[in-house]
C-alpha cells in the first residue's frame, strides 16, 4: 500500500512550487544572492518581514535597490561588520549620492528606505537604539505642480478618436486618478448609475476612495463599456492583458504630438494636476479636494492652492486698484 505524504505546513510566501507563481520576493531574493555584502542575513531577514507585512511589490524592489547600494557603498569604505555603522556612515552615503547627481527627492526616498532597515536591525537588538536618536532633514525644492491650460485641454480631447483612449484620458482628467490606479480599475469598481468609481486601494497608500464621473467622462466610458471585450478583466486592457504604463504614456505623447502640444512639456500626471487645479479654481475646499485625490497629507494638497487660488488673484487686483486710486493713507 502507498503511504500517502502529509501535505506540507510550510506557510512561508517563498516556499517554491511548480504550480505556484513567482513573486517580487523571489526576484529580489535571486538579486540579492550572488551579492557579497555586509549583513547579507539580516537584509534578506528585513525583506522577508516586508513580505509577510504584505508590502507592495514596488515598495520591496524599492527597499532592495536602496539597501543594497547603501551597503554597498559601506563595504566600499573599508567596513563589513554591521553592528559598527554609525550615524556618520548615513551621512557619507547621502553626501555620495548627491555627489553623483541623483536628485534629492530620490536620495531622501532611499534614505527612508535604509533608515527603516536600520530601525528593523535596532528591534533586532542588533544595532543601538540610540543610532537614529536625531532624525536626519532634508531641505527640498518645492516644485509646484504643472496644470495644463484649459484652451489646450480642449485641443487635446479633440483630437482622441479612440473609444479606449478617450475614456482613460478623460476618466484621468476628471477624478485626478493616479495613471497606475485607473490601469488597475476593473468593470466592478465602476457604478455608473451613481456617476462614481470605487478606488479599493490607492496607488501610494492602501486607502480606498470614490472618486466621481463628469458628464463627459461618463459618457467616454459608456462608448468604451459598450465596444470592449467583455472577457477582459481590467476596464483598460491592450494586446497582452492590463494596459501598461510605458503604452498609456505612449498614446497619451501621440494625442500631444497630433495637437502640437508636444513642446509644452505635458505628461500623463499633468492631467492629475489639471484636474485639481480646476477643481480648486471652481470653490471646491482644500479638504474636499485632499479627499478626492487620496493624498495622506493636506500640506501636499496646498501646494496646488498656491498655483492657482483665484482668491489670492482676485484679492491682489483689487488691493492694487485701490492703491493705484489714491485711495489709502498713511505715511512710510
Amino acid at each position: 500500500m502507498t503511504q500517502t505524504k502529509p501535505a506540507s505546513t510550510q506557510t512561508d510566501k517563498n516556499t517554491l512550487g511548480p504550480a505556484r507563481e513567482r513573486t517580487v520576493l523571489d526576484h529580489v531574493l535571486e538579486r540579492l544572492a550572488p551579492l557579497d555584502l555586509p549583513a547579507k542575513d539580516h537584509f534578506e531577514s528585513y525583506l522577508r518581514h516586508k513580505w509577510r507585512a504584505n508590502h507592495k511589490p514596488k515598495t520591496i524592489q524599492g527597499s532592495f535597490t536602496s539597501i543594497m547600494l547603501f551597503l554597498t557603498f559601506y563595504k566600499g569604505s573599508g567596513k563589513s561588520d554591521i553592528t559598527q555603522i554609525g550615524r556618520s556612515d548615513l551621512e557619507a552615503f547621502i553626501e555620495h549620492e548627491q555627489d553623483r547627481g541623483i536628485h534629492i527627492s530620490t536620495v531622501k526616498t532611499r534614505t527612508a528606505s535604509i533608515v527603516a532597515f536600520i530601525h528593523f536591525l535596532m528591534d533586532q537588538d542588533i544595532l543601538p537604539l540610540s543610532l537614529l536618536k536625531k532624525r536626519i532633514r532634508f531641505k527640498l525644492p518645492e516644485t509646484l505642480p504643472r496644470a495644463i491650460h484649459p484652451k489646450d485641454v480642449d485641443t487635446l480631447i479633440h483630437v482622441i478618436d479612440n473609444a479606449r483612449d478617450r475614456a482613460l484620458i478623460l476618466l484621468l482628467l476628471r477624478t485626478g486618478l493616479r495613471i497606475g490606479e485607473a490601469l488597475g480599475l476593473t468593470v466592478n469598481d465602476l457604478d455608473l448609475a451613481e456617476k462614481k468609481v470605487h478606488l479599493v486601494a490607492g496607488e501610494k497608500n492602501d486607502t480606498g476612495r470614490v472618486v466621481y464621473l463628469a458628464r463627459d467622462a461618463l459618457f467616454a466610458m459608456k462608448r468604451w463599456l459598450a465596444v470592449r471585450n467583455k472577457e477582459e478583466t481590467y476596464l483598460f486592457y491592450g494586446q497582452h492583458g492590463r494596459l501598461s504604463y510605458s503604452a498609456a504614456r505612449s498614446r497619451f505623447v501621440a494625442y500631444l504630438k497630433k495637437a502640437r502640444l508636444d513642446q509644452k512639456g505635458h505628461t500623463v500626471h499633468s492631467l492629475r494636476h489639471t484636474c485639481a487645479s480646476e477643481l480648486l479654481n471652481a470653490g471646491m475646499r482644500l479638504e474636499v479636494l485632499q479627499q478626492l485625490l487620496g493624498h495622506e497629507d493636506i500640506e501636499i494638497t496646498r501646494r496646488y492652492a498656491r498655483l492657482t487660488d483665484k482668491t489670492r488673484e482676485e484679492e491682489y487686483f483689487r488691493a492694487m486698484a485701490l492703491i493705484e486710486k489714491g485711495g489709502i493713507d498713511g505715511d512710510y
